[in-house]
């Protein structure tokens, strides 16, 4: 009875070991099996403008994508276009992902949308959808340079290279100079629909649907993962556009000059500091400005408070350049924030010459002004103009000690020698006047031998 008790514990753990053993062989391709079967997916989408704010939301996207362990990326582009240098720096990201990128084109996809579809794994558009039509232009709506319409040629060349696709269609999308027959006529920018874009190789796939898309990829809708913007990467979007960039900086400036002008802190000061701090919070959560470039700019207001208690204009040109720093570094780009900056600073000058032209001077700009002003009214009466005086020849009426009083030409003037002594009767030279201040020296007399 004992033996079989102790024979039936080593059979079973025998058995458990065994168990054990397999058990890890099993699950282990198991489970490899079950991420094979079951993908999982996330969802992004990219919509509105391709600014820097969205190039930092695509950061943290793909990063909690990878994460997850995602198999597949799949951005959902509606974009009419945006920044060059976004749109590079979002291609770089896709070209590095681990996960099968497909880019999901159900509406449109045009310049920089294109470049950002182009360095996907896979494109799959939608009936009615376009690709193409990305010509560079520039922040006035002109067409950029031929360096850069080069260099950006090269860049859409490049990406359509990575997936096999002809090159031509992609430059053709950039300059006017192409000819593609039955395609393009030369002086047109080439824009694809769904069709063509399959016909050519610039769509892989076409869908009707979502369903369809996710059946073509072999994922449900239960494995799929969307990955929205947060409220914060909204507001950063927005704040990164290039032309809410430079309208929150001339608001800014614009609220500092009307508080100075104005008694009192009011709408101007509330504006500038709202507009101040949504451009600080967005260029923060976007992750291009730090707490040095906030603390330059706050120590600028400092400066500038200061200075209304020091006058002298010093510790207010610090604080104006301690400010312009703050906001330039706080940029994306920094020529982008410089030629911002400036375009504001002048609208920002050219207002406040006409505040001071119509309204006055007034409020706290006042306290920078020497306000006090001397005139008849208050008992003030302007010194003489006496320069004529110079050169002319009188007498010393009293002794000069240096200083005492003189006769040119019948009038009793007040006046001081260079230092010397001069004697009453002695004749004198009026050498320089400043203000009511008249020097004179002695005139001496030559003996002949």
């Amino acid at each position: 009875m004992y033996l079989q008790r102790k024979l039936t514990r080593v059979i079973t753990t025998i058995l458990a070991l065994v168990l054990m053993v397999s058990g890890l062989s099993i699950f282990g391709p198991t489970s490899n099996k079950v991420n094979a079967a079951g993908k999982l997916a996330v969802y992004i989408p990219i919509e509105h403008d391709i600014e820097q704010g969205l190039e930092s939301f695509l950061t943290r996207a793909f990063q909690e994508a990878e994460d997850q362990r995602a198999d597949i990326v799949i951005l959902d582009i509606n974009t009419p276009g945006g920044t060059v240098d976004a749109a590079m720096n979002i291609g770089t990201l896709i070209r590095s992902a681990p996960m099968h990128v497909v880019a999901y084109i159900n509406s449109k996809a045009f310049s920089a949308g294109t470049y950002i579809a182009l360095n996907a794994d896979e494109i799959i558009m939608e009936p009615g959808s376009s690709i193409g039509a990305a010509a560079p232009i520039n922040s006035q709506g002109n067409a950029a340079p031929i360096k850069i319409t080069s260099a950006w040629a090269q860049q859409m060349e490049e990406a359509a290279k990575l997936n096999g696709r002809d090159p031509k269609y992609a430059r053709a999308m950039v300059v006017i100079d192409e000819d593609i027959p039955g395609i393009k006529k030369r002086g047109e920018i080439l824009s694809l629909g769904s069709t063509e874009a399959e016909k050519v190789g610039y769509a892989d796939k076409i869908v009707t649907s979502k369903t369809e898309l996710f059946q073509h990829l072999g994922i449900t809708e239960a494995s799929i993962q969307q990955i929205n913007p947060t409220l914060s990467e909204k507001i950063a979007r927005f704040v990164t556009n290039p032309v809410v960039l430079s309208i929150l900086l001339l608001a800014g400036l614009l609220g500092i000059v009307i508080e100075l002008f104005a008694p009192g802190f009011g709408v101007g000061g509330i504006i500038g500091l709202l507009a101040f701090t949504l451009y600080f919070f967005g260029h923060f959560v976007a992750g291009f400005a730090d707490w040095l470039d906030i603390g330059l700019f706050i120590v600028g207001i400092i400066f500038l408070v200061m200075e209304i208690f020091l006058p002298g204009g010093i510790v207010g040109v610090l604080g104006f350049i301690s400010m312009g720093s703050g906001l330039v570094l706080a940029a994306y780009d920094t020529k982008q924030g410089i030629a911002s900056l400036g375009i504001a600073a002048v609208i920002t000058i050219v207002v406040a010459f006409f505040l001071v032209k119509y309204f006055g001077m007034r409020g706290t700009w006042s306290k920078f002004v020497l306000q006090d002003e001397q005139n008849k009214e208050t008992g003030y009466i302007a010194p003489k103009d006496q320069t004529h005086l110079v050169g002319e020849v009188g007498t010393a009426l009293t002794p000069l000690r240096p200083a005492g009083v003189i006769e040119v030409k019948g009038q009793r003037i007040d006046a001081v020698t260079l230092g010397g002594f001069v004697a009453p009767g002695v004749k004198i030279e009026v050498v320089q006047v400043e203000g009511t201040r008249v020097v004179v020296q002695e005139i001496k007399t030559v003996v002949e031998e």
